[in-house]
């Protein structure tokens, strides 16, 4: 029996994109501290479609240690896309979930593991402390608080992607099949035993953040739109709330001209209310049209993910989501 045959006690999935001045650091760190656990491990680096020296990086790593395994998909399919792929092929009891920044610290996962083995099923890790910049922290702070207030998940405050998570939750997570994922939210949802574990974030190693702006706005609007029907209600109630201005209006101008003489007021005051409810109108298809397209999404059934190909792997490794009906 091979060493990749062997069944680990621990798989960790990391995704990667463009980071070739991290990887050789996150080696080192990755085999110092999961060698110091004593038991079997495998390491699973999800390629999302890399442009750099990653690829090759990572296939030298699998030469030097086979437990070091790469999928690299055929094109870029995004940061969540991508742990997912790791989670289907992950064979541990334990799953860790981590970025490949180092931001993320491998000295930390022996205490996450200790908390798993006193009987958590997940242990998600709470960022203590960010070295990042003003601006990105108070945006993810106002995310987290936006997300807690509007989500009808309890989703803990200021917890990523890093956690492990176990076996059991791992199969359930792989039975849900909507496109749109944010595994923190899934990871939520899914329930059983949880705690946080508290931690410093490091600034990156190296490099520069693959989360710009506009991609931090896109996670922030799947994890609301996934996960609440507040827009939907509060399109409901802008409704509500314009027709009963509007008749009020209409029965304080019915009265001023049948009791003041008061003539009603002329084009301005029309094309200003015109104005105001063909915006109301539109804002509300927009909400409701971000509804229907990931439904539209959804019927497609297009798989996550292409994997073009999977280094280290054996036989046919394509993910068979499981059946919890039985």
């Amino acid at each position: 029996m091979s060493e990749t045959d062997v069944t680990p006690m621990l798989s960790v999935v990391i995704p990667i994109f463009n980071e070739e001045e991290t990887l050789d650091r996150l080696f080192e760190r990755l085999s110092t501290s999961l060698g110091a656990l004593g038991e079997e491990y495998e390491v699973i680096f999800v390629n999302d479609g890399s442009r750099d020296g990653s690829e090759r990086m990572l296939r030298e790593f699998h030469k030097r240690d086979p437990r070091f395994r790469s999928i690299h998909f055929s094109r870029n399919f995004g940061h969540q896309t991508a742990i997912t792929c790791g989670l289907d092929h992950a064979r541990g009891q334990a799953v860790i979930a981590m970025d490949g920044d180092l931001q993320d610290p491998p000295e930390v996962l022996k205490d996450m593991i200790a908390r798993w083995r006193e009987g958590y099923d997940v242990v998600y890790a709470i960022r203590q402390k960010r070295k990042e910049g003003f601006f990105k922290r108070g945006a993810y702070k106002a995310f987290y608080w936006l997300l807690r207030h509007v989500s009808y998940l309890d989703i803990p405050l200021d917890s990523g992607d890093f956690s492990l998570i176990d076996r059991r939750v791992i199969d359930i997570l792989k039975s849900m099949p909507e496109r749109n994922r944010f595994v923190r939210g899934l990871r939520t949802w899914a329930g059983f035993r949880q705690i946080g574990y508290e931690y410093n974030r490091e600034a990156r190693f190296a490099g520069e953040s693959k989360y710009n702006l506009a991609k931090l706005m896109k996670l922030a609007f799947d994890g609301l739109v996934s996960y609440s029907y507040v827009p939907l209600r509060l399109v409901s109630n802008v409704g509500l709330l314009v027709s009963a201005i509007a008749l009020g209006y209409m029965g304080y101008l019915l009265l001023a001209r049948l009791f003041g003489g008061t003539p009603i007021a002329g084009w301005t005051s029309t094309v200003v209310i015109v104005l105001f409810l063909g915006g109301v109108q539109l804002l509300s298809l927009g909400v409701i049209g971000e509804y229907v397209g990931r439904i539209f999404e959804e019927v497609k059934h297009r798989p996550h993910y292409v994997v073009r190909e999977r280094i280290g792997f054996a036989g046919d490794l394509s993910p068979v989501r499981p059946d919890l009906s039985r």
